[in-house]
């Protein structure tokens, strides 16, 4: 593999692996999600689950390929943190906070180059070429969008019915700071 490519891979996996860990963390921990947008609408059991799977995926995204014990698993960690994102972009549609949408789509597709960057990771004897990752995307890019408007949609309908008569918004939710 090439030098740089490889540099620039690890810095991608770094910050990725930073951002999800910080973001994953709280959930976890529960300390301060209240005042983040829609977490108080779920149950904490799904709350802890989200958080697990980002700390997780975090650390899958670093430690195998740094250790060299399952390397392969770094590809894989790449691809679920690719899904997180876009569903978070999803839940952020809905909510319309188009800059948060904008931001986890990016972490999303860092995550998808990164899947691809490292895709020679996985044991050639699974005989599963380095296409397939692609397609897997240019089939999972459709479905978080079809995801995204079914959701926004929602949450139109959503904002609509949170307005009072007089047009004003009965209740404003902040987003995360």
């Amino acid at each position: 593999m090439n030098t740089t490519l490889n540099v620039v891979l690890w810095i991608a996996q770094g910050f990725l692996a930073l951002f999800f860990f910080a973001g994953g963390v709280p959930k976890v921990v529960g300390r301060g999600i209240d005042r983040w947008t829609g977490f108080s609408d779920l149950p904490r059991a799904q709350v802890i689950l989200v958080g697990v799977t980002e700390v997780l995926a975090a650390a899958g995204l670093v430690l195998p390929k740094a250790t060299g014990v399952l390397p392969w698993l770094t590809p894989l960690a790449a691809i679920g943190l690719a899904v997180i994102g876009l569903m978070a972009a999803g839940f952020h549609v809905r909510f319309n906070e188009h800059l948060n949408v904008l931001e986890t789509s990016l972490l999303a597709s860092i995550g998808g180059v990164i899947a691809i960057g490292r895709w020679d990771l996985v044991d050639s004897s699974a005989e599963v070429a380095p296409w397939t990752v692609v397609i897997a995307l240019c089939l999972l890019v459709p479905a978080a969008v079809v995801n995204v408007v079914i959701l926004y949609k929602g949450g139109a309908q959503q904002t609509a019915s949170a307005h009072s008569s007089s047009g004003q918004p009965m209740e404003a939710r902040q987003p995360v700071a």
